[in-house]
């Protein structure tokens, strides 16, 4: 055997190795003791590596590097608090399905169980909370850990993979081989769909009177968005999405009726209750989609189709259910679709199209978040990618924005995590460099993560931010108003010590805002502008758009605007509060 062939390497080397077989371009990563060793051959490595300011924000960077591009997003932290750190933005993946692997550092194989100095059992806390965890405990099966690790977090339903690597495997030597391929006995989703059951699917599609599509965000995983359009248009289907499935059909077409839900457009509400079919997509009928489930399209069958065999009838009954890929199945399943015409269907929606146009009339001197987005539309011409955090800004995202591509609008739905919307953003853009990027952000949902402005600006990122800021954490303050007689107890983020102790509504004595959101940007070296009034929101859009780096809008709202329609949490869904007096 020759010299070459015995060669060896760290585990550090090994690991750069690796990473460089699969592909990855781009890392979120955050040093510490632990994981110097890595760090030291990255040091040499063409992999972009990424440094956020908090382990949280990087993994929020990998995940919307991830949702914007369709790659693996890729993040590290060193043991203990840096690994801990993590945990939210781990959840928040999982809970979407999005494909990340995240590497950790841990002590040495011979101090774990010890309570040595930033140990912690990162594999045990995150069980719940990745799609699988490993710890390294030989440096001979680093490789195809990590090879599994990238295979397990992109197919079948995605989801996050971590792996822990104990300190001393970075240093012990071994041979380099990376897997060509993997062997993970009793892991084998299924792609293609029951032929029985396409043609169960196809009769009930084609025998229906008023059916519809709900398609949520595993379609815009599996890529399915011209065989969602194909169907909708052969067989005139109206389709609605859920808030990851937004961007899966074009929100333009006349067949769109938005997003449904507690948020959502009342015709999407209105259809899915008065619906005899409904084709349901990578979607898993959460509670914030069906509202009061007894009430919940009553009169319909449902077809689902989805990767995963779990969310099949785990909330809803299932007439047709299918355990397939979303765009394999469609693909199957079109050409047993009758071309057919639903005049009467289409325009019974029409007519309720029109109900939320009528609800809320324009406050004429008032900086409004519907003319915000609405006027962001027309100057990116709907060709942005949107973030947003979570919150009232989320759901004015979610509908004013009219999006007619999949992976343009990005945000934390299963989880409903704070702070995810900025740091997204910023892998967002180093995943799509010619696209224009905007995070969506609340006042309270930016200071979440406000630290990774740093990130942005040292790395040149160009995000353009716009903050709808309310002084208030709105969308809880929404509920007190409408639910708790307005008593907003620790909603008010310009609540002082010396604050009247039962203050409940705004007026001209509160405290200054903290903080100046200018102030704050202009610190990491980015410009930014505050907007007071409406006359001014186009021009300082226009100024966001033009700006060679990143930058920052602080438009000031009212205190109490709201989320309208709204369904009560509870609630049925043709049950709506359409605004404030409704």
């Amino acid at each position: 055997m020759s010299s070459k062939e015995n060669k060896k390497f760290s585990g550090a080397e090994i690991f750069v190795k690796s990473l460089e077989a699969e592909g990855v371009d781009t890392i979120f990563g955050y040093i510490g003791a632990k994981v110097i060793d890595i760090y030291d051959k990255l040091y040499d490595s063409k992999i972009r590596h990424i440094m956020p300011h908090h382990e949280q924000g990087g993994v929020h960077a990998a995940d919307g590097y991830a949702r914007s591009s369709g790659k693996t997003g890729v993040c590290i932290a060193t043991s203990g608090p840096g690994a801990a750190n993590m945990v939210t933005a781990l959840a928040t993946a999982n809970m979407d399905s999005v494909p990340l692997v995240a590497f950790t550092g841990q002590v040495p194989n011979t101090m774990i169980g010890t309570d040595g100095f930033q140990e912690a059992d990162i594999k045990g806390i995150t069980m719940p909370i990745t799609k699988n965890n490993y710890i390294v405990n030989d440096v001979g099966d680093l490789s195809r850990i990590i090879k599994e690790a990238f295979h397990l977090a992109s197919t079948g339903r995605p989801g996050p993979v971590l792996v822990d690597i104990p300190s001393n495997i970075l240093k012990d030597m071994a041979e380099f081989n990376y897997p060509n391929q993997v062997d993970l006995p009793g892991y084998s989703p299924t792609y293609r769909a029951n032929k029985l059951q396409l043609k169960r699917a196809a009769e009930l599609i084609n025998n229906s009177n008023k059916p519809i599509i709900y398609a949520g965000g595993g379609s815009i995983i599996s890529g399915a968005d011209q065989e969602i359009t194909e169907l909708a248009k052969k067989a005139e289907i109206p389709v609605t999405t859920t808030l990851n499935g937004i961007g899966i059909f074009d929100e333009n077409n006349y067949l769109s009726l938005g997003m449904l839900g507690m948020h959502g457009s009342t015709e999407a509400n209105l259809a899915i209750t008065n619906t005899d079919l409904i084709i349901a997509l990578g979607a898993r009928f959460d509670d914030r989609v069906t509202g009061k489930l007894e009430d919940f399209a009553v009169n319909a069958d449902v077809i689902h189709i989805d990767i995963d065999p779990a969310e099949i009838a785990k909330i809803v009954e299932t007439k047709v259910p299918i355990t397939a890929d979303v765009k394999t199945a469609l693909k199957d399943l079109l050409p047993k679709i009758k071309e057919v015409k639903r005049p009467a269907w289409i325009k019974e929606i029409e007519e309720w199209k029109k109900i939320d146009e009528q609800a809320n009339p324009e406050k004429a001197d008032k900086v409004l978040p519907s003319e915000i987005i609405e006027s962001l539309y027309e100057l990116t011409e709907g060709n942005a990618i949107i973030t947003a955090g979570v919150g009232q800004h989320q759901m004015w995202a979610a509908q004013y924005y009219k999006y007619s591509k999949p992976r343009t609008f990005i945000s934390s739905g299963g989880l409903g995590t704070m702070g995810y919307g900025f740091p997204a953003a910023i892998g967002a853009k180093l995943a799509n460099p010619d696209r224009d990027v905007f995070a969506l952000v609340g006042d309270g949902s930016f200071q979440m993560n406000i630290q990774e402005l740093a990130t942005a600006a040292k790395n040149h990122v160009a995000v353009k931010i716009i903050i709808f800021n309310n002084q208030y954490l709105g969308m809880v303050r929404q509920w007190q108003e409408l639910f708790y007689d307005k008593r907003y107890s620790a909603t008010c983020l310009r609540r002082q010590s010396d604050c009247p102790p039962h203050c409940s509504a705004p007026n001209e004595d509160c405290p200054e805002m903290i903080p100046d959101f200018i102030q704050v940007a202009k610190g990491y070296g980015i410009s930014g502008e505050t907007v007071t009034e409406r006359k001014n929101i186009k021009k300082a859009l226009k100024n966001a758009v033009e700006a060679e780096g990143s930058y920052l809008l602080n438009f000031i709202i009212e205190e109490e605007e709201n989320v309208f329609p709204m369904v009560s949490a509870g609630g049925s869904l043709k049950e709506m509060i359409l605004r404030k007096d409704n």
